[in-house]
């Protein structure tokens, strides 16, 4: 998928929501526990009764590696699944990889040609050589984690460098100068809203994948402020727990359903607002 694609499917759905495929067996209704593939079910009718509103979906691999060989073929199934059903849903493997160059190769490898997805995240720890693999696929994109939602995101993220500046905007400054780093968005968390502003300023056209929105306590409106851009857009914003949770009982993708089509209104109504069409 290309990025004007991309783009072209947002403006189409008047929605930037990515959906995360975060398959817990403990959590997903009973009756599901009787099919021959749990993970799979789940996530087809999910997928079925959202894909009108998502313009992406997100696996968490942890999620499936928990459950071995198993796991990992319900997460085939599943991204096989939206390829050939929804081909024009942009797919992403949160897969929050990394390592030296070779080894990066391997990963990307695995989840550009072999799973076929559209993108992967990413860790920047170890540097440019690590990440430099996965932008070297023609159409994928890496999503680079830049300033997380989680409790911990700060404790290094946030810290200042000796120029008075935080690590995260250092990340982001220095992986724009690598090789095909039109090819990179960015995990940005939600829950820093207020840092959305000063993101822009060093990637104002970068796409930028947001966890946080809804669960996590982040605010919709909080990251548009500052984190929308005008021309392509620019934001996913990812919902799992509250659209794929919303209830356990049999009628678990009719209320997805209506979670996802809630928060599709309200992206529709800020894009209105920013005259995006």
């Amino acid at each position: 998928m290309t990025l004007a694609e991309l783009v072209s499917e947002i403006k189409r759905k008047k929605s930037f929501l990515c959906v995360g495929l975060d398959v817990d067996l403990n959590k997903i209704p009973p009756h599901l526990l009787e099919t021959e593939d749990p993970i799979f079910e789940f996530n087809k009718q999910i997928i079925d009764a959202t894909h009108h509103v998502a313009v992406s979906y997100k696996p968490n691999t942890a999620f499936y590696e928990a459950y071995g060989i198993k796991g990992w073929q319900s997460l085939d199934k599943t991204i096989r699944y939206i390829n050939e059903n929804y081909p024009e849903i942009f797919t992403i493997a949160d897969a929050k990889r990394g390592d030296i160059g070779n080894t990066s190769t391997m990963y990307a490898k695995a989840f550009f040609e072999d799973l076929n997805f559209d993108s992967v995240t990413v860790a920047p720890y170890m540097g440019s050589d690590s990440v430099e693999p996965f932008l070297a696929f023609k159409d994928k994109f890496t999503i680079m984690l830049a300033l997380t939602s989680n409790k911990g995101g700060l404790d290094f993220q946030g810290k200042e460098l000796t120029d008075g500046k935080p690590l995260y905007k250092e990340v982001l400054k220095t992986s724009l100068t690598w090789n095909n780093s039109e090819n990179l968005m960015f995990v940005v968390g939600a829950t820093k809203a207020e840092y959305f502003k000063g993101i822009r300023e060093i990637a104002p056209n970068s796409f930028l994948l947001v966890p946080g929105v809804g669960a996590q306590g982040g605010s919709l409106e909080g990251v548009c402020e500052h984190g929308i851009n005008k021309n392509n857009i620019g934001l996913l914003i990812n919902s799992s727990r509250g659209i794929i949770y919303a209830s356990n009982g049999t009628n678990f993708a009719e209320a997805a359903k209506l979670e996802a089509e809630k928060l599709q209104q309200q992206m529709a109504t800020i894009l209105a607002k920013n005259n995006i069409s």
